[in-house]
C-alpha cells in the first residue's frame, strides 16, 4: 500500500530537539498511515513539526485566540478532497500540517496516554484526524472522533498504556 507522503523536522528550535529527543520518522509514518486510513491518496501530502511551547502558544494564540502553549495543533490546507482554494497547481495536494509541542506532551502523558511515546502518537493520531475533517466540537462528534482514535491507535500503533478517552 502507498502512504501519503509526509514531509517533516525535528523541531524549529534545535535547543528543544535535544532537551526532548523524539524520532520523529515513526511518527511522520503514523501520520502517513493515519491518513491513508482515512481515505487520503499516495500522491498526497503533510508536515508533521515539534516546536517548543513558545512556539506553539504563539500558533494558539495567532489562529485559533487560544492562550499559552498546547498539546496539538492541525492546519488543513487542501483538505481530504484536494480542492486548492488557492487556485494551486492540480498535481500538489497539501492536505495540512500538524504541529506537536513534545514538552507539553511528556507534561501531560503521565495523567493522560501513560507514556511519552503513547502521547505523542496519539497526538499525531488526533491531529492527522483533523486534517481530514474529524471534530470534537460537541458530544456526538467527539465520541466518534474519540472511537476512531481508539481504532488507529491499535491498528497503526499500540493501544496507549493508559485509557485516555476514559477520564475526559
Amino acid at each position: 500500500m502507498s502512504l501519503p507522503s509526509v514531509a517533516h523536522c525535528d523541531s524549529r528550535d534545535p535547543d528543544t530537539a535535544r532537551a526532548l529527543p523524539v524520532d520523529l520518522d515513526p511518527l511522520a509514518g503514523l501520520l502517513a498511515a493515519v491518513l491513508a486510513a482515512e481515505g487520503v491518496p499516495a500522491r498526497a501530502e503533510a508536515s508533521l513539526q515539534l516546536v517548543d511551547p513558545d512556539t506553539i502558544a504563539a500558533l494558539n494564540a495567532e489562529h485559533l485566540g487560544g492562550d499559552g502553549p498546547t498539546d496539538v495543533l492541525s492546519f488543513p490546507i487542501d483538505g481530504m478532497d484536494g480542492a486548492h482554494a488557492d487556485g494551486a497547481e492540480a498535481g500538489h495536494w497539501m492536505v495540512g500540517d500538524v504541529v506537536v509541542c513534545a514538552e507539553v506532551a511528556a507534561a501531560q502523558a503521565p495523567d493522560h496516554a501513560g507514556t511519552v511515546q503513547d502521547e505523542l502518537a496519539l497526538l499525531v493520531v488526533h491531529g492527522g484526524l483533523h486534517l481530514c475533517g474529524w471534530d470534537h466540537a460537541d458530544p456526538a462528534e467527539r465520541a466518534g472522533m474519540w472511537a476512531r482514535e481508539r481504532v488507529l491507535m491499535s491498528d497503526l500503533a499500540r493501544p496507549p498504556a493508559r485509557d485516555p478517552w476514559g477520564d475526559r
